[in-house]
């Protein structure tokens, strides 16, 4: 007999689901999913009491199901819950991969005034992956102690979290433009990694900084121009850049798989043919 499917299950055996396999388990994932959906005070309520239990995958399952809990209908008073269960468990939790779970659901649940301070008090944390929940956490968030936050973690030792610094302060906060922001995207154009380096080319180019034009062109001169390094060229709105941009229009080939660049780099083109006629 085949087992039932999971929008059939109890609230008990959804639970049970969502401990099986690793972190990333797909059925595990699918059952806080239908978790999220199925919503109500039974579900909370087991959700806050897991994020008490001795087990670490108990506690951060909690935390994943809390994250987007009742989702489509979320009043401040709920929200209020959800915090008061979470932060309480937060201050006291001292396992990585639970932590990381606990910042992710704080960038769900989107309370700044009670979140943004929890997050920043992670910022050092000595494990990658916390400090990424802390970048991924803060990236919503535009005052001036987040921004300082992200400056720093954008020159973390960790790729992934100087990467998601890169990106949110260079494209994500294009409204923020401040000198300090601006000089952090500098120190990132020397970056081997190509797409931090790629996210400050399109940072600076977004805020017109003109410091990023021969790092750019120099890029645009070489191989292996990404998505990143066309965007920024069509940013700056420089059309000496423009030849640059058609000698790699005439390198692709008929059978070159990458969509994505080709559709970039023919937008770029005619944006800045346009700018030159």
């Amino acid at each position: 007999m085949s087992s039932p499917p999971e929008a059939d299950l109890s609230t008990d055996e959804l639970f049970a689901r969502t401990l099986q396999g690793d972190e990333e388990d797909e059925g595990a994932w699918f059952a806080i999913w239908q978790l999220h959906h199925r919503g109500g005070e039974d579900v909370f309520q087991r959700a806050a009491a897991w994020l008490q239990s001795s087990s670490p995958k108990e506690r951060g399952r909690g935390a994943n199901i809390l994250s987007q809990l009742d989702f489509r209908h979320r009043p401040p008073e709920r929200i209020a819950r959800f915090m008061d269960a979470l932060l309480p468990a937060l201050a006291k939790e001292q396992d990585a991969a639970v932590l990381a779970a606990m910042t992710a659901a704080l960038r769900h649940l989107g309370d700044d005034r009670r979140g943004v301070p929890a997050l920043l008090s992670l910022r050092e944390h000595p494990d990658a992956h916390v400090r990424f929940g802390v970048v991924m956490g803060l990236s919503r968030f535009r005052d001036a102690q987040v921004l300082q936050a992200l400056i720093q973690l954008s020159r973390d030792s960790d790729d992934a979290v100087r990467e998601w610094a890169t990106f949110t302060l260079g494209s994500e906060a294009r409204e923020v433009d401040t000198a300090e922001l601006r000089e952090a995207l500098v120190d990132r154009l020397s970056e081997t990694h190509v797409k931090i380096r790629g996210e400050a080319l399109l940072g600076l180019a977004l805020r017109k900084d003109a410091r990023v034009f021969e790092p750019l062109r120099r890029v645009l001169e070489g191989p292996g121009v990404t998505t990143l390094d066309v965007e920024a060229a069509q940013a700056l709105e420089d059309v000496s850049l423009l030849p640059l941009l058609l000698g790699h229009r005439e390198a692709f080939d008929e059978e070159d798989e990458d969509h994505e660049l080709r559709a970039v780099l023919f937008e770029a083109i005619h944006a800045l043919e346009s700018l030159a006629r």
